[in-house]
């Protein structure tokens, strides 16, 4: 009887011990992909660094150290003024008041398109 006792102690350890592994390697899949991006320090992001401008808007950039995530503000003046979050995948905004498209990567950078009627007016 203590033999088999002594197997189902070992099996249920082994098991517990797979389970916290498991969950310890998709925590940290999550976090450090960029989609728990909320959860690191606030140290772990580098400074805000001003970008050249994209079709005339002020672009501000900063890069997380940690995960696959970045952040932008984006200005026009006091007229229009949005953060875009690419936390892990791209993150993509469309402005009010030209209609540039924006795409902002987990890696920092950022696009603008114009609309193609802009050209044409």
């Amino acid at each position: 009887m203590a033999l088999s006792s002594s197997r189902i102690r070992r099996r249920s350890t082994a098991f517990a011990l797979v389970a916290a592994v498991t969950l310890l390697g998709l925590a940290s899949w999550y976090v450090f992909s960029g989609r728990g991006t909320g959860l690191l320090p606030q140290s772990s992001w580098g400074p805000w660094r001003e970008k050249p401008q994209v079709n005339h808007w002020g672009v501000q950039v900063r890069v997380n150290s940690w995960s696959n995530a970045a952040e932008a503000h984006v200005h026009m003046g006091k007229a229009e003024d949005f953060t875009m979050k690419a936390y892990g995948t791209r993150a993509r905004a469309t402005t009010d008041m030209d209609g540039t498209r924006f795409t902002l990567t987990p890696d920092g950078k950022i696009t603008g398109q114009w609309p193609q009627e802009h050209g044409t007016r």
